[in-house]
């Protein structure tokens, strides 16, 4: 073995007879410049360690201590229990990579296994395993329900680090797109014609088969199958199959809104109960749906919506209640309703059950919303709720009148919304009405920019839910995150 350094300037030191450590030779840039050397074939030393490759402060740090620290997974780790098949893959890895995926905006199943190979964050949290997007797809999708847990968790997590503070806060709802496009839907008036269309091409390509089953039998003979379906009329008949199934779905969907509406009557009028049931069902048996009513065969449960664009598309509605201190969610859930005003109560309880499940004793002092959840039912309902709400009246009705500056007592036969509407047009009311976008209205922002929450991938009511908690959840993590608290100060026990 060479005792001293080598003659090569390349060479930096010997390690017996044939191995050679070597290292890159400074490269003259001009006459008072010098790069750093620069090898790429340059072999390590020791085994690298991820670890050393992410900064400390960084956001996959935080949500892998807070994964492995604060949340329960035994719900998770139950639905693994049956016996059986390859190894999966640890359901922590998995729940890693989808939320900070999710935090920073990568949503898609096949992103998200690229990034497992290209993303040093990703690759960290993964443990340099690399799962295909079939195992994240899965995952995701399977776990729906679990994710209202975890939110729920994540909750407890922000109060304990005094982001909640349950003084003010907002409701509003916000369009999210459906994985659906407009091109991909009929309306009730053109699902018959077009079925009668298709049954009749399906018709004729019957009859031209079987003259071709009859010319085969002939210059082949009988023994020759030939009774493969053409890739064409396999077409037009899943297409008749999805055209029936949406017709039979906006009759069932009319028959239940009439149902509703007769009910409601019945129950305004006090009519008895058989006079109810015979008025429910003489309305459905006249049950049409409108001609315009549509159906999407990509989503058939999304529901046309106006965008916060203007533009109209199919679409869930998003209802979250955000607390002011650090515009932390509450509650949120996700809708067909285009419209709001029906969402106010369901969601003020709801809002009071999470924070219950949350172990969060007090409500919320004042609750705001706009004039989209203004109505005579909810106004009067307000009266048996323990929290403040203030809503925006929008305009009065022919007759009603507010002044402009409320002054003196407030009339005996002033109505709920003229009340309301005073209330409003007060100092204190003005102050506090203009929080409402400041509260919400950032969270949506936050979470349709950073998030990429406007737009959902997967399909059906159910998985809108889930993926809008799933943003919901992600939300609160990088407040809690930016809030400096270790997730193991928050840690049960």
């Amino acid at each position: 073995m060479s005792s001293t350094p080598p003659n090569d300037p390349d060479v930096l030191f010997d390690i017996g007879d044939s191995v050679k450590v070597q290292t890159a030779p400074l490269v003259p840039a001009g006459k008072n410049k010098t790069f750093r050397p620069y090898n790429p074939a340059q072999g390590f030393l020791l085994p690298p360690s991820l670890d050393d490759w992410l900064p400390q402060n960084h956001v996959a740090r935080f949500i892998s201590e807070a994964v492995d620290e604060l949340l329960d997974l035994s719900e998770l780790y139950a639905s693994y229990e049956e016996p059986g098949g390859a190894p999966p893959y640890d359901p922590r890895m998995l729940l890693k990579v989808l939320l900070y995926g999710y935090s920073v905006g990568v949503t898609s199943s096949r992103a998200l296994e690229r990034s497992c190979i290209n993303d040093v964050a990703c690759r960290y949290l993964a443990a340099n395993q690399a799962p295909d997007f079939r195992s994240i797809a899965r995952f995701r999708r399977r776990h729906l329900k679990a994710l209202e847990g975890l939110f729920t968790q994540v909750l407890a997590g922000c109060a304990m680090a005094g982001l909640v503070q349950l003084g003010r806060v907002a409701l509003d709802g916000t369009k999210l797109r459906a994985s659906a496009s407009r091109h991909k839907a009929m309306s009730y008036d053109h699902i018959d014609p077009r079925l009668q269309q298709l049954q009749a091409q399906v018709r004729g390509l019957m009859a031209e088969a079987e003259m071709k089953d009859k010319a085969e039998d002939r210059r082949y003979g009988k023994q020759n199958r030939g009774d493969e379906i053409p890739a064409e009329l396999q077409r037009r008949e899943s297409r008749i199959a999805k055209l029936k199934q949406a017709k039979a779905a906006l009759e069932e969907e009319a028959r239940q809104q009439v149902a509703a509406a007769a009910a409601k009557r019945c129950a305004q009028q006090g009519k008895s109960e058989q006079e109810t049931q015979a008025a429910v069902e003489k309305a459905v048996a006249k049950a049409v749906p409108p001609p315009r009513a549509q159906r999407n065969f990509t989503d058939p449960e999304s529901r046309m919506m106006k965008m916060g664009d203007g533009s109209f598309q199919y679409g869930y509605n998003a209802q979250t209640v955000v607390d002011e201190h650090r515009q932390v969610i509450l509650a949120t859930k996700v809708t067909q309703c285009a419209g709001d005003v029906e969402q106010l109560l369901p969601m003020l309880v709801q809002t009071k059950a999470a924070l219950v499940a949350a172990g969060i004793s007090a409500v919320p002092r004042q609750l705001l919303a706009d004039a989209g959840y203004c109505s005579q039912d909810n106004l009067t309902a307000l009266d048996d709720q323990e929290v403040d709400v203030l809503i925006a009246t929008g305009r009065l009705k022919h007759g009603e009148v507010v002044a402009a500056v409320p002054r003196g007592r407030i009339p005996k036969n002033a109505t709920l919304t003229e009340r309301m509407a005073r209330r409003l047009r007060t100092k204190p009311g003005k102050a506090a009405y203009a929080r409402r976008k400041a509260i919400v209205e950032p969270a949506f922002g936050q979470m349709k920019v950073r998030q990429h929450a406007g737009a959902l991938r997967l399909r059906g009511l159910e998985g809108a839910v889930g993926e809008w908690t799933l943003h919901a959840l992600c939300h609160n993590l990088r407040k809690l995150a930016n809030s400096g608290v270790s997730p193991r100060c928050l840690a049960p026990g």
